[in-house]
């Protein structure tokens, strides 16, 4: 077996409010071989956005690491930010560092590596199709690598938002966009920086059931070119698609 692109050790993640704390996820191993197509499914609640998220390092987890290509995606635990709950019992939210703290290694890293696509879409209301596509290229670059590479990466993005058939709206807003329109402009979105691992939180969760074929129909021919995908769902039907299933449950993996 090829080594992990993607790996996930003794991951656990406690949420506070006040004197109440909610474990979440509570020792999470998994490893992800490059091209591969994992599902991660479980109940509402159950901690599998908070997983996908810190996989991609959108979240930091209060204890355990990811590796990508075998490399640390977060600092030491030590140096993470999170209170001495021991302490202070009362104050901070769990979250940890937010992402703008953490070093401009992984603040790349998660840039570069990764692409998300989200249960509702997350686009920008006021910029266009084309526009919303360029985001990540444009907060990965300064002003001057802007000005020398934008007309190759104006180029990259109508070329996926052809590839996946939208080719006619390029310049519509969002509010233009049926819903399934929408989730294509959000996953060229998370291609448009050559990501090396996909990750989708419930894709298809905001969508009537043939959309969502349409959508997963993407992600198979994505998958068959050789794309990494991590998806979380709730649907076995959905989660089909994929080379493997793992189970969130009671903050572990099974």
């Amino acid at each position: 077996m090829a080594d992990p692109i993607l790996r996930a050790t003794g991951i656990h993640k406690t949420y506070f409010l006040g004197r109440t704390s909610l474990p979440v996820l509570r020792g999470v191993d998994l490893s992800v071989a490059p091209g591969e197509f994992v599902a991660i499914m479980g109940s509402s609640g159950s901690g599998k956005s908070t997983l996908l998220h810190i996989l991609g390092a959108l979240d930091v987890p209060q204890k355990g690491q990811v590796y990508f290509h075998g490399q640390a995606v977060f600092p030491p635990e030590a140096e993470r930010g999170f209170p001495d709950r021991s302490t202070e019992p009362t104050r901070g939210s769990g979250r940890g560092l937010p992402p703008a703290r953490l070093d401009a290694a992984t603040n790349r890293l998660r840039n570069q590596a990764f692409g998300f696509v989200f249960q509702f879409y997350h686009l920008l209301p006021e910029y266009d199709m084309l526009e919303n596509v360029l985001l990540p290229q444009i907060v990965g670059r300064d002003a001057g690598h802007w000005f020398a590479d934008g007309a190759s990466a104006r180029d990259r993005a109508v070329e996926i938002l052809t590839t996946l058939g939208l080719d006619q709206r390029l310049h519509h807003l969002p509010s233009e966009l049926s819903g399934g329109e929408r989730q294509r402009v959000a996953v060229a979105r998370a291609l448009i920086n050559h990501p090396a691992v996909l990750l989708a939180d419930e894709p298809t969760g905001n969508l009537d059931s043939a959309t969502g074929a349409g959508i997963l129909q993407v992600f198979r021919r994505l998958n068959g070119e050789g794309q990494t995908i991590l998806m979380v769902t709730h649907d076995a039907e959905v989660a089909r698609i994929a080379h493997r299933v793992v189970r969130l449950s009671d903050g572990r993996l099974g």
